[in-house]
């Protein structure tokens, strides 16, 4: 019974989301902003990661992920590091951003054993530059809380936003070649998609 309280839960919130907040997202042919954000994976005191600096080399890959907690969003990033070899073959760059806090970002790339970066996007800020951040309805954290899984004790005292699933790609000048967004959380870009379009503008 629980299970299905909640799978109606996402789905209506999915449902707004796909209505409200998709449209309003970068999409091909937008430029893809810049930004500086620390990578989880030294804690506090993180290594200063510029997307500037990573898109001037190659395609740059910019994945927004829920957290640790998220078993759809564990999923795709060991999806994603499968295919860390092809994209940097192709001179390419793969990011994930996540809103984890307290730690919770380092324990995850260890205990999956990524092997490309996760930057630690406090606030959503970098996805709201994206559009791809939402305020967490107050039914869901009630919801969360039900399974165990305190958000606000992850996010810290922030504004309470998530990102929806989304994955860009853009080349070296910045341009989106690539977007995928969805406000349903069980909806993913595929890996095989994604290193398929690095490959390709890597050789345009």
């Amino acid at each position: 019974m629980a299970s299905q309280w909640y799978r109606a839960m996402l789905t209506a919130i999915a449902s707004r989301l796909n209505v409200a907040a998709v449209p309003v997202v970068l999409q091909v042919g937008d430029t893809m902003p810049d930004f500086v954000l620390p990578d989880v994976a030294d804690g506090a005191a993180g290594e200063m990661v510029s997307s500037a600096e990573l898109r001037a080399r190659g395609p740059l890959v910019v994945c927004f992920v829920r957290g640790g907690w998220c078993p759809f969003c564990t999923t795709t990033l060991s999806a994603l590091d499968l295919i860390v070899p092809r994209v940097e073959a192709a001179g390419g760059t793969l990011l994930a951003l996540t809103p984890d806090t307290h730690g919770h970002g380092a324990e995850l790339r260890e205990r999956l054993g990524l092997r490309f970066t996760l930057l630690s996007d406090v606030d959503c800020g970098v996805a709201l530059q994206f559009g791809a951040a939402y305020r967490v309805p107050q039914a869901y954290h009630d919801a969360l809380l039900h399974f165990g899984i305190d958000l606000r004790s992850r996010l810290g005292d922030g504004p309470g936003l998530l990102p929806m699933p989304a994955t860009f790609v853009c080349d070296r000048d910045g341009t989106i070649g690539f977007a995928y967004i969805s406000g349903d959380i069980t909806e993913r870009a595929e890996p095989a998609v994604i290193s398929e379009f690095v490959a390709a503008i890597a050789i345009s």
